[in-house]
């Protein structure tokens, strides 16, 4: 990468993204946004980006293109942060191929496990992954609920693989300006430790239609989020990774996967999320969308499946999720007795 001064694309600039990059072009980076959501698009285009944090509000005048506009680009891009949700990587990362320089990098700032689409189809000698730690909402086209500020936030980055390997505090010195950053030397583990928070806090949360610091308060729903978790750190050594510290956690953090997995939980309870923080599903749900259980819970029924082990707790979780989306059953507080009735638990 020879500028000094990376020329940066934000592909998905919901809240997380379009935080991310009001960040980055406050601090005098050459960022260009690029979003799917059209209102959005234009309220951006009239109003810059308003991001609204618990103890201040700043606007920032941005670049954005329509999704239908990346096809006039002719500049490539040195750094492009992919911050769609993790269905939707395949695609979006195909569409940007094109235009991201030989020696660029394409960074999957998502939950779930989402580094592999994009190697495949940018190439592994151009490819990071990342883990992003950070509570924010948007409901408004042009609008940024962000709850956790600059200080209170934390990503950690990681090469692909050995192809890409060493050039990890490009993108560290890119995303420093919107939180703490750390480098992991095995991204792959540190994905699926995020994953193994995701696991237990996103959807059950959401099947209640309660922020996640009301449903954690309801009985049993602590303990049927640990049990997802533990599940899924179980997954991830099935997968051939290793329990590894995320969230800015050292090394004698990382005890045993059943330990480990209600540790990581307590993480995201204590220092990222207030009391009325929706975890992303909730909020997917809110605005009548798809949400992102099956790249969560269902990876790790699918991952323990393959070792021959089970996941009753993700598994019901999954099929809960598929009710609500398919209209069979509402989200609520009322679906307590149902969330925490898992077949085939031990």
């Amino acid at each position: 990468m020879s500028r000094t001064s990376p020329r940066i694309a934000v592909l998905g600039t919901g809240a997380q993204g379009a935080s991310i990059g009001a960040d980055l072009l406050r601090a005098g980076l050459d960022v260009t946004y690029i979003e799917q959501w059209p209102a959005h698009v234009e309220a951006m285009r009239a109003r810059g980006i308003e991001v609204r944090l618990p103890d201040e509000t700043h606007v920032t005048p941005v670049h954005p293109l329509h999704l239908c506009e990346v096809a006039t680009l002719r500049e490539p891009f040195d750094i492009v942060f992919i911050v769609v949700k993790a269905y939707d990587t395949r695609w979006v990362a195909e569409l940007i191929a094109p235009h991201v320089a030989e020696d660029g990098l394409v960074v999957g700032v998502q939950n779930g496990m989402t580094q592999d689409a994009i190697a495949a189809a940018v190439g592994a000698h151009r490819t990071m992954g990342a883990v992003i730690e950070v509570a924010s909402n948007m409901f408004e086209p042009g609008i940024v609920n962000r709850q956790t500020p600059v200080s209170g936030s934390w990503f950690a980055v990681g090469a692909y693989d050995d192809a890409a390997r060493g050039r990890e505090h490009e993108v560290q010195a890119v995303l420093s300006h919107t939180g703490r950053v750390d480098v992991s030397p095995d991204i792959r583990s540190s994905k699926w430790m995020k994953l193994v928070a995701n696991a237990g806090e996103l959807v059950p949360s959401a099947i209640l239609d309660l922020p996640l610091a009301s449903a954690v308060a309801l009985p049993g729903v602590h303990d049927f989020m640990i049990e997802c978790g533990k599940e899924a750190a179980r997954a991830a050594l099935a997968d051939g990774s290793r329990l590894v510290p995320i969230f800015g956690l050292s090394d004698d953090a990382v005890t045993d996967p059943d330990r480990y997995a209600a540790d990581l939980l307590g993480a995201v309870l204590d220092s990222f999320s207030l009391p009325d923080t929706n975890t992303t599903v909730l909020q997917d749900w809110m605005k009548g969308r798809h949400a992102e259980y099956d790249e969560v819970n269902g990876l790790v029924v699918s991952v323990l499946a393959a070792a021959g082990q089970e996941a009753p707790y993700n598994a019901h979780t999954v099929r809960l999720a598929k009710e609500i989306e398919a209209g069979r059953m509402p989200r609520s507080a009322a679906n307590l007795d149902v969330l925490l009735d898992v077949p085939g638990r031990g």
